[in-house]
């Protein structure tokens, strides 16, 4: 079942929720006050369906803040003008011409303000007794005048707090974007430098390994003596190793590897290591499936890794590498019966170390110890059925 489902009529009116209850909140108050008020004239069917127009108007004010707001403005005046609602009228259109303006529709929001104070003032001097004094129409209209000019002002100040908002957040957003940018920058040089150094010296060094040991093989051959096992093993092994650092320069150069290794070219490492004199088996049980780049290479590596320990350190043995496909899951394996480790913990060196970072860095579990037989067992479980 998908998870992306389009957003209900309820989720779609909760902000607009505050809005209608202010709006009816306020209808409610009209009611009362024009009921209550002793100069206002009794309020009928149409003075309640004004109100109920200012309430649904409020509701979407959000939304629509220019056609909420003329409504407001008309259905108040209107009210003001048949009951003679007093200053209660001028509540639902100070709320509507704060959010106008708000919303940026300022101009609307301060023409509405003056078209509603205009027709208020017009109605409480048409309709005032002869002995009502003026100074008090003066003072209502000041103190609505007042109310008028700090609900524009407050609206324009809401919006500008909104604004000033969305440009510090922009800026986080940018500096934050600078940040990744330059420390990518900054990879990339530092990538670019490490590969000019191990070009710089490592690789020089193979190729007069692997020069070198080209002349011995050639002289030998040429004086009609077949050249040792362990002199061809150094010459494969050179061979490999100028093949997988230029692999590896062309990797710190570009994030693109052409080139890469993986569990599909274990044939090669297990033939380097018999040319080094030990014999390898190597059993492959399901069916390969399409790995993760990074699965693929560190399998490879483990196998490279366990296989070099064997060279180095079993003495005479033979190894078995063992590579299992499972539908959620990589086994590697590599197993030998030479001399295993002194009794005691096996201490970890560098190459078991990072073999294990590795293993682990990808979710994975690794087993290295002492076999039950005598050797020594590698056994990495790389799982395949989640994200590493």
């Amino acid at each position: 079942m998908p998870h992306d489902r389009p957003p209900s009529y309820s989720s779609l009116m909760r902000p607009d929720l505050p809005y209608a209850l202010g709006g009816f909140a306020l209808g409610a108050l009209l009611l009362g006050n024009t009921a209550l008020a002793p100069d206002a004239d009794p309020v009928g069917a149409l003075d309640v369906a004004l109100i109920l127009v200012m309430a649904v108007a409020l509701a979407v004010c959000r939304r629509y803040p220019v056609p909420a707001l003329l409504a407001v403005t008309v259905a108040m005046l209107a009210l003001h003008v048949r009951v003679h609602a007093g200053v209660s009228a001028a509540f639902p259109v100070l709320g509507a011409v704060y959010v106008a303006a708000w919303r940026g529709h300022r101009l609307t929001a301060a023409l509405a303000s003056v078209v509603f104070l205009g027709g208020f003032l017009a109605r409480d001097v048409s309709v005032a007794p002869a002995g009502e004094p003026g100074q008090q129409i003066l003072e209502r209209t000041s103190l609505l005048l007042g109310w008028f000019v700090a609900a524009n002002v407050a609206g324009l100040v809401a919006r500008q707090h909104r604004a000033y908002l969305a440009q510090v957040e922009q800026r986080a957003a940018d500096a934050e974007r600078t940040r990744e940018e330059m420390a990518l920058r900054r990879a990339g040089e530092e990538r670019l430098r490490i590969a000019r150094d191990l070009h710089d010296s490592l690789t020089h060094s193979i190729s007069v390994i692997k020069v070198q040991a080209g002349i011995a093989v050639h002289l030998g051959r040429k004086q009609g003596r077949e050249p040792s096992a362990a002199l061809l093993a150094i010459q494969e092994a050179s061979s490999a190793a100028m093949r997988e650092l230029r692999a590896t320069l062309a990797v710190l150069r570009s994030p693109v590897d052409e080139d890469r290794v993986g569990l599909a070219r274990v044939d090669e490492l297990v033939e380097r290591t018999r040319a080094a004199g030990v014999p390898v088996d190597v059993t492959v049980t399901g069916q390969p499936p399409a790995l993760p780049v990074e699965v693929d290479q560190a399998g490879y590596r483990v196998v490279q890794e366990a296989l070099t320990n064997v060279t180095r350190h079993a003495g005479p043995a033979s190894a078995q590498v063992h590579v299992e496909y499972a539908p959620s899951s990589l086994t590697v394996a590599v197993t030998d019966d030479g001399r295993a480790p002194a009794a005691g913990p096996v201490t970890p060196g560098v190459g078991l170390s990072g073999m294990r970072e590795r293993v682990t860095g990808l979710g994975g579990t690794l087993h290295a110890d002492r076999a039950d037989g005598g050797g020594f067992t590698v056994r990495a479980t790389f799982p395949l059925d989640g994200p590493a």
